[in-house]
């Protein structure tokens, strides 16, 4: 398994604009094989670094994700909502591998 840590630099004044944006891609993420475990949104502290962290089952599924969403109608909606409100500044993205405790 292969979990992506996003990192997100928002505009604070454009918080419903990236809850939107979000929202959309919870049920894509999903929709293509993976887990998406969540938006974390600012609350306390920082007003402006946001959180997502979703889950494929392998790299190999996350890359096919990655091409497959060039090319969806609904991701490129997603993508264009980001560009046009401008509610993202910058991202990082990390890919972690969870401990289970099994191993």
């Amino acid at each position: 398994m292969i979990t992506v840590h996003l990192k997100y630099e928002i505009d604070a004044d454009k918080l419903e604009d990236f809850e939107e944006y979000g929202r959309r891609w919870v049920r894509l993420v999903n929709r293509f094989g993976g887990t998406h475990h969540g938006y974390f949104l600012p609350s306390e502290g920082d007003s402006d670094i946001a959180y997502a962290l979703f889950s494929f089952p392998s790299l190999a599924a996350y890359e096919q994700y990655r091409s497959d969403s060039m090319s969806d109608p609904e991701c490129q909606q997603a993508f264009e909502l980001a560009r046009e409100t401008r509610c993202i500044k910058r991202y990082e993205r990390r890919f972690l591998r969870p401990l289970d405790g099994l191993s």
